[in-house]
């Protein structure tokens, strides 16, 4: 069985590659070409240990990610998000693979909201407000970075926007500043990213002006509800997978049971980049592309670092 640490798949796989992994399986999922229960939850005393089994049609490879969030890991000088991925022969059952799926989860989290800003966002959007400053925040620049010319990006987290700012500038030639509060991030943003885990919406709807694409990454539970519902109520509303989400986002779950949309409004993303469905249908319109992120992410690009890895002989080779 290969191992590979997170350097080494941060080394095999691009974002470029990771965003269209991500769109083959979302396209893979809404055309019901995917094995993908629904994920289960364990309450442990840190938080919430995730289990996430996937298998594409016709991939070599299925895959199961093991998935811990825990808040309080961020005092522990520990990543929040902690994950191990497993990528099995679809045909024989044999271990191929145990991949770092902290990385995996950061890079096919940020494809996702790639693929979404590529579909979605004006094409020629400028400026980028990032709201939360932990390790998503790094790939979802990266991401959207890729499928759009920024020129400048904003950052906003109460405690750590500045030292992200010096980081991400020494990798991009784009301007990164870091700003003292969330209105000041979006005051003329063309694409938003919400990548917290509040409980709460952190930012104000009225802060969101017409044109605005918006990636909402961070609220997993049905009791979260990063992006306000007056919000989700203005926007055409774009979702991963659609038993997850009405499971999951909490602030759809919300718009729902106060009348403000209605579950046939939403769109899999899968549907829009297939051509199945529109996306944008106007420079004016607001669209949230609100993921509470899926194992065909972790199949699809867990495959192609596999299968890169085996090409390039990369990892560690270890007997069971």
């Amino acid at each position: 069985m290969r191992v590979l640490t997170a350097h080494d798949i941060k080394f095999t796989l691009t974002m470029r590659d990771a965003i269209e992994a991500v769109r083959a399986g979302f396209i893979a999922l809404s055309k019901d070409r995917v094995e993908m229960p629904v994920r289960t939850a364990l309450s442990v005393p840190g938080g919430v240990t995730l289990t996430m089994p996937a298998y594409v049609y016709d991939e070599m490879v299925s895959v199961v990610k093991i998935v811990s969030v825990s808040a309080g890991n961020a005092a522990r000088g520990l990543p929040v998000v902690i994950g191990t991925v497993l990528v099995v022969d679809a045909q024989t059952g044999v271990p191929r693979a145990l991949l770092d799926g902290t990385m995996l989860t950061a890079i096919r989290t940020g494809a996702g909201s790639g693929l979404a800003t590529d579909l979605l966002a004006k094409p020629d959007a400028k400026v980028l407000a990032v709201i939360g400053a932990g390790a998503q925040a790094r790939t979802q620049i990266e991401a959207v970075c890729t499928v759009r010319e920024i020129e400048q990006v904003r950052i906003y987290s109460p405690r750590t926007a500045a030292a992200l700012a010096v980081e991400i500038s020494g990798l991009y030639d784009f301007e990164v500043i870091a700003v003292p509060d969330a209105e000041a991030a979006l005051e003329g943003a063309d694409v938003v990213v919400a990548a917290t885990n509040s409980a709460s919406p952190v930012f104000m709807a009225d802060h969101i002006a017409p044109g605005v694409h918006i990636n909402g990454v961070g609220s997993f539970r049905h009791d979260m509800e990063e992006i306000p519902v007056e919000l989700v109520a203005r926007a055409k509303i774009i979702i991963d997978h659609r038993e997850s989400a009405w499971a999951e986002a909490g602030e759809l779950i919300k718009a729902l049971e106060l009348g403000l949309i209605r579950a046939d409004d939403v769109v899999e993303i899968g549907e829009v980049a297939a051509e199945l469905k529109p996306g944008r249908t106007s420079p004016e319109q607001i669209t949230f592309f609100k993921s509470v992120g899926s194992a065909v992410q972790d199949a699809m690009t867990a495959a192609r670092v596999v299968a890169l890895a085996e090409e390039r002989n990369l990892g560690q080779i270890i007997s069971l």
